[in-house]
């Protein structure tokens, strides 16, 4: 198969696996209503999923610089499947929330995916490669937004997961049948000294700390507004139903046509001029929609700048990390996910009581704490470097 097509699979492998993390936005109302508990209370789902998913990078995506790849992501898929039917079969609050978290955990595919684009491509192609495959992984985002929605209206949101299970059973079999041998480029190491090693790329890369912490912190902003717009369009004056509020996901294909080019500004730009531009998005996407939250046209445009803003970040941070340590790329990876989700959880915890307290006025003021965030951090990587072409 050739590059293209192969890079084509794996960005719709990366769509299908990170739509397991999506499935419940649009179902909260749903599931809340099964689990007689509030919007605080059903929050909880989301940030433990995120939660599960920084775990998930922790402890499976090193496991790329020390196994074969293939194996690794046809197994993940395996775990994947298993665990979204026991999802859909628990009968009780604190165990669903549990199930959710390991769900998170081994839904990793995505991370140990991107890297080995990466390691396919060549150096003056990797940003366009990997804003491909990431592209695939955003229209999986809001294809999973639209398509929980409306299964969850008609057959119940238990159903959405079971026919994910089924989704990721086929995928184990494309990934044995397609994907080719991919073996890390690095010595071989222990699990144990794998994991230990993360310290050291750490210590040793401050601009990788800069990128994590300006990468979580805007994805907050995104987990945050999405974790919590399912409460606002179920109540005055939308009063939308599980279907309607998955279809505002289609919203993001402007952030999922943004991905290549993204990719191509950081191949031929320093990635953090892309940055730059990131964060003012996602800033005038929440000034915008903090006062004017029920008006319909607000929401519209400021979820296209959001999805925009937080979208071409994401690449341009990948793309800037990617030339750090070409050796040990699934653990540079690891390093910027982990921090990444664990940046959404806190926006999804917070946001969720926020609107338990303060409606959307306590969101968007969650929203804009982790935006400073991110500004912070960004203008410190600015100040330390001069901006150059992307190595």
């Amino acid at each position: 198969m050739s590059l293209s097509g192969l890079v084509l699979v794996m960005a719709v492998a990366t769509g299908a696996s990170v739509a397991n993390l999506y499935y419940n936005q649009p179902l909260l109302a749903l599931m809340a209503r099964t689990f007689h508990v509030g919007p605080a209370a059903i929050g909880v789902v989301t940030m433990l999923t995120q939660i599960g998913y920084a775990t998930g990078l922790l402890l499976f995506v090193p496991l790329a610089d020390l196994w074969e790849r293939k194996k690794l992501i046809a197994a993940l898929f395996g775990l994947t499947a298993m665990t979204l039917e026991i999802v859909s079969v628990l009968p009780q609050f604190s165990a669903f929330l549990i199930a959710n978290f390991a769900l998170g955990a081994v839904t990793v595919v995505p991370q140990v995916i991107v890297p080995v684009a990466a390691d396919l491509a060549p150096d003056s192609q990797r940003g366009r490669v990997v804003g491909i495959v990431m592209s695939g992984l955003l229209v999986g985002v809001l294809s999973a937004r639209m398509i929980s929605g409306v299964i969850g209206d008609w057959l119940g949101w238990q159903a959405v997961y079971r026919f994910a299970g089924i989704l990721m059973v086929l995928f184990v079999i494309i990934v044995i049948s397609i994907f080719p041998i991919s073996r890390p480029r690095s010595r071989p190491l222990s699990y144990g000294q794998l994991l230990y090693s993360l310290g050291p790329i750490i210590r040793s890369e401050p601009e990788l700390v800069k990128a994590s912490l300006t990468g979580g912190a805007l994805f907050g902003t995104f987990s945050a507004f999405w974790t919590t717009l399912t409460f606002r369009l179920s109540t005055t004056p939308y009063h939308y139903t599980a279907s309607v509020i998955g279809l505002f996901g289609l919203l993001g294909i402007a952030g999922a046509s943004v991905a290549p080019i993204a990719g191509r500004l950081a191949d031929k730009r320093d990635p953090r001029v892309t940055i730059t531009v990131a964060i003012v998005f996602v800033g005038m996407a929440w000034l915008l929609m903090w006062p004017l939250s029920s008006h319909l046209w607000a929401l519209i445009v400021g979820i296209i700048l959001l999805d925009l803003g937080v979208q071409a970040g994401q690449i341009s941070n990948q793309s800037r990390i990617y030339a750090l340590r070409p050796d040990a790329r699934a653990r540079v990876n690891t390093v910027y996910m982990v921090t990444y989700f664990l940046g959404g959880s806190i926006g999804s915890g917070i946001a969720s009581l926020a609107w338990a307290h303060a409606r959307w006025t306590g969101v968007t003021f969650t929203a804009l704490g982790l935006l400073s965030v991110a500004i912070i951090t960004h203008l410190a990587s600015l100040r330390q470097l001069p901006l150059a072409k992307s190595v």
